[in-house]
């Protein structure tokens, strides 16, 4: 074969083959370039998937917090009927944690507000739901608002009420008191007067012991209020009616009717007084002396 043939078959080898590297070269850079775009789809479409992820969570959190605020006011409505100490205080821990999870909720929406502002991958259709959500989630909100207002001003208003009525049973309650002690100073009284108005004293002694006492004085008895009247005994002329006198000799010095009384001897003679009749007994004189031997 010629040498000229040969180079030219040599030449257009080398020509196929530089072609094909070439292509292949292409082609890797191709498929480069296509994976590149598919990672950049797949990470658009996972910032789109947790953006809308994020949206459901704080609506979730939203729908949450008002479930936690109805119960919350459910219990305030159950305890406010008649309202003891440890419930009032019940009652206002409630409706601190009802303020509280109001004033999250309203930063919530307002974080869905922007979330939803800024999100360029929710339809149009998700976009007008989500919209009309808020809307009735902030008209929720205000009524909730409402109500707690007109709760806290019904609280106040039976607070007021419960205090004035502390302050009637406290003003009741003293003029109990005071009424108690005005009944139980009459009753003392009257208990005083009463024992007074029944109230006897006796003494039996001989005559030097009277006569030493100032009891009996020339022959007269109680002539004077120097006699010592601690020297008697004090009686109950409705129940002591008996007096022994531990003498066999016993004449009574004051008068009393003699109808009223007896001088009875024991099994040892010895005298003792039983008064028969107490009011005509104790009728002339309230003292009763009498002298023994």
């Amino acid at each position: 074969m010629p040498m000229k043939k040969i180079m030219i078959l040599v030449a257009v080898a080398l020509t196929v083959a530089l072609t094909a590297c070439e292509n292949k070269a292409t082609q890797e850079q191709q498929a480069q370039a296509d994976m590149s775009s598919r990672d950049s789809l797949l990470s658009v479409i996972a910032q789109k998937d947790n953006e809308l992820n994020d949206m459901m969570t704080t609506l979730n959190d939203i729908q949450e917090g008002f479930r936690q605020i109805n119960e919350a006011e459910g219990r305030v409505n159950l305890s406010k009927g008649q309202p003891e100490t440890s419930q009032r205080e019940e009652i206002m821990e409630n409706l601190a944690f009802i303020q509280r999870t109001m004033q999250l909720n309203r930063e919530l929406i307002a974080r869905l507000q922007q979330q939803l502002k800024t999100n360029t991958s929710a339809s149009s259709k998700l976009k007008a739901t989500l919209e009309a959500t808020i809307e009735g989630l902030n008209s929720e909100l205000e009524a909730k608002n409402k109500q707690i207002a007109d709760l806290t001003a019904e609280l106040e208003q039976k607070n007021l009420y419960i205090a004035k009525q502390g302050e009637q049973i406290t003003a009741l309650n003293q003029n109990v008191n005071d009424l108690t002690a005005q009944n139980a100073a009459k009753s003392r009284t009257m208990a005083a007067q009463d024992k007074e108005l029944h109230t006897g004293w006796y003494v039996f002694g001989t005559k030097r012991e009277l006569k030493e006492q100032n009891i009996l004085q020339r022959g007269d008895v109680l002539r004077s209020d120097q006699f010592n009247k601690d020297y008697f005994t004090r009686v109950d002329i409705r129940v002591d009616k008996v007096i022994k006198l531990y003498s066999k000799s016993a004449k009574l010095l004051t008068n009393h009717p003699a109808g009223s009384y007896s001088l009875d001897r024991d099994s040892q003679g010895q005298y003792t007084l039983r008064i028969t009749n107490p009011q005509e007994f104790w009728r002339a004189s309230r003292y009763l002396v009498i002298v023994v031997k």
